[in-house]
């Protein structure tokens, strides 16, 4: 895909090697989500999953803010709303999509997520906040529960009584504490944070990418097994990754020496 650089779209996507970088592009209203940035976003997501040459994907703002969740001044917000048609067109594809994607995801927070951009920043498999960034469960400030995944990613991010702190005041949590309590992967100075993520996502892209998102659905679906069905689990799962051209790849290097080339996605 070539890159984006259209005034007027409100999702920018570019590259660096297999590294792709959507960038929500609303800097003026904080990134926050209108239908219009809904229906570049998902498209974008699902074009990095079907790119087999992209094998990291980087989220991020333009401007000062990451993402302020939803934005209440756009017309499909206006009037008599069904929110939970909203969550289910909008916000369930996209908390999904970044959950299922066949890479890793990193969320370069520059600034305050809020509502559900939070909870998109901590749907990705990293969250790497710049010092100066927050997080805000925003919801209750107007009579909502959270969405776009929230009520299932924070009490297993932070346990039951954080998430319910932070869901129920909607405090301003800022990103060290969010490090702290573990919310989040890592808080850098503000201006060492898209060198950081580069890195990161460079480092990722050269691993071996099904391996990365099989790890990714056999933890997410060990949380409610027992410890027996938990084994069985990885036990398929080594199965299949068993027989890939990763796994034979990385024995080869391993004993050769030298650094390994994974091709599986």
């Amino acid at each position: 895909m070539s890159d984006v650089v259209s005034d007027d779209a409100t999702v920018l996507v570019s590259n660096q090697g297999a590294v792709r970088t959507l960038t929500l592009n609303r800097p003026a209203a904080l990134n926050s989500f209108t239908a219009a940035m809904h229906a570049e976003l998902l498209p974008a997501l699902e074009a990095a999953a079907a790119d087999t040459g992209v094998r990291a994907v980087v989220i991020t703002g333009a401007g000062r803010g990451f993402c302020a969740g939803q934005d209440l001044r756009d017309p499909a917000m206006v009037g008599s709303v069904d929110v939970g048609a909203v969550v289910e067109r909008h916000y369930r594809p996209l908390a999904t999509r970044v959950r299922t994607m066949p890479v890793p995801v990193i969320a370069a927070v520059n600034g305050v997520a809020a509502g559900a951009g939070a909870n998109l920043a901590l749907c990705c498999d990293f969250v790497v906040a710049a010092r100066s960034a927050s997080f805000i469960q925003a919801f209750s400030k107007i009579g909502l529960v959270p969405d776009c995944g929230g009520t299932w990613l924070l009490p297993r991010l932070v346990g039951r009584a954080r998430a319910l702190g932070l869901a129920m005041t909607g405090d301003k949590l800022a990103a060290e504490e969010a490090v702290r309590i573990g919310l989040i992967w890592q808080c850098v100075d503000d201006t060492a944070l898209m060198d950081t993520v580069a890195a990161l996502a460079l480092r990722l892209a050269a691993m071996p990418s099904r391996a990365l998102a099989e790890t990714r659905r056999v933890i997410d679906a060990a949380m409610p097994l027992d410890f027996d069905a938990a084994i069985t689990q990885e036990a398929d799962a080594q199965r299949e990754l068993g027989l890939a051209h990763d796994f034979g790849e990385g024995v080869a290097a391993f004993f050769a020496k030298r650094t390994p080339a994974f091709k599986d996605r």
